[in-house]
């Protein structure tokens, strides 16, 4: 568990930092415009390039791609479960109006959908975020193989 602890360290903080800044737009009535979430992709890819970092730093002689890699998806998937039961909650408990009116601008695009259908979405697009975030921070970290020693 201890060599998890820093993929979900990061994963806590990243899935509260998509929190705060859906509760930013909330305070400025900007939450239920969809562009928005764009910016979900960079906090992120900041999380995930965090962890992979951090991961680099532990041992940069012998770092492990692939324990990289499961330590990016392992942060970007627990952000997204934050943010996706925070979702939920914040649509039927906290704000019910929420839900109704991003689904009325929803059908105004001819898209019909339910507050089950509205999470999955948001819970499907942070898991492929995370996955092609990992991927695209993995390219950052990764040795070429086209530099010539010069001894």
């Amino acid at each position: 568990m201890k060599k998890l602890s820093l993929p979900l360290r990061l994963g806590l903080i990243t899935g509260f930092t998509l929190i705060a800044y859906f509760l930013v737009l909330a305070l400025v009535n900007k939450h239920t415009n969809p562009a928005f979430s764009f910016f979900n992709a960079f906090i992120t890819a900041v999380g995930i390039y965090e962890v992979v970092k951090f991961k680099k730093q532990e041992d940069e002689i012998n770092f492990d791609y692939g324990e990289a890699f499961k330590f990016g998806i392992i942060t970007g998937f627990i952000a997204t479960i934050i943010f996706s039961v925070f979702f939920l909650v914040y649509s039927t408990e906290i704000n019910p109006g929420f839900l109704p009116e991003l689904i009325n601008k929803m059908h105004a695009t001819g898209l019909n959908a339910n507050v089950g259908m509205v999470t999955s979405v948001v819970a499907i697009m942070g898991f492929a975020t995370s996955v092609v975030t990992t991927l695209t921070v993995m390219q950052l970290f990764k040795k070429s193989k086209n530099l010539v020693e010069n001894h």
